[in-house]
């Protein structure tokens, strides 16, 4: 009997992360808009969506909302800082039929930032 080489099919992660300045106050404190923004975004990438989970956090300098959602490829995260009219945006996906720039981008487009950055890293194996 002959053992055969199962060819592994190389893992392909693509992360898309930045930081957003400037963004309304009201917004950033809006845990249910921002829980449909991750959820649209999700779907304008082509993820699966597993499960979306929220937090309110209140307390000064502190307060603010994060919404995590898990997709079967990953997940997409915003972490939100009214008082400083700041948040940051994390999306990343394994495979190749996801597009986490398309995430961050729309994502970016409904908080309406007056600056944000943007980063790629490709966390592939290789």
């Amino acid at each position: 009997m002959q053992a055969t080489a199962q060819v592994q099919t190389p893992v392909v992660g693509r992360h898309v992360y930045g930081e957003l300045y400037g963004v309304d106050e009201s917004l950033l404190k809006d845990e249910e808009r921002l829980r449909r923004i991750v959820i649209e975004a999700a779907h304008i990438a082509n993820m699966h969506l597993v499960e979306v989970n929220s937090w309110k956090f209140k307390g000064g300098d502190k307060e603010g909302v994060s919404v995590i959602a898990l997709v079967l490829e990953s997940h997409i995260a915003i972490h939100t800082w009214p008082v400083y009219n700041f948040a940051t945006v994390d999306v990343y996906t394994c495979g190749e039929h996801s597009d986490p720039m398309a995430a961050f981008r729309y994502i970016v487009s409904q908080l309406n930032p007056k600056r944000f950055t943007v980063n790629y890293s490709d966390r592939s194996y290789k």
